[in-house]
């Protein structure tokens, strides 16, 4: 036991010679930073929990569209129908 309490003994004047070298103008964060960094670390993790917890609520399936169910036309079908709309080019004119 003597060993145990002699390097206790060392391991504190080696602190304490620490403790005189720190600079007492020297800013620091100290205890109040880390208290401000934990609160903020805490309520980031609890936001995301939360977050998660909301977008596993969602539902994620759409309801089809009924204006969708008619087929789509491509470019080429489109100037086919507009074609025959408008016999030998008479679009426009009036017929009189």
């Amino acid at each position: 036991m003597p060993d145990m309490s002699a390097s206790a003994s060392l391991a504190m004047t080696h602190l304490v010679s620490f403790a005189k070298e720190v600079d007492e103008d020297k800013v620091t964060p100290g205890v109040l930073g880390f208290i401000v960094f934990a609160a903020m670390a805490l309520a980031v993790w609890a936001l995301m929990k939360s977050m998660s917890r909301h977008m596993n609520r969602v539902d994620f399936t759409q309801v089809p569209d009924p204006k969708a169910e008619q087929p789509e036309q491509t470019p080429a079908d489109a100037d086919a129908e507009s074609a025959q709309a408008e016999p030998s080019g008479q679009a426009g004119k009036k017929q009189g």
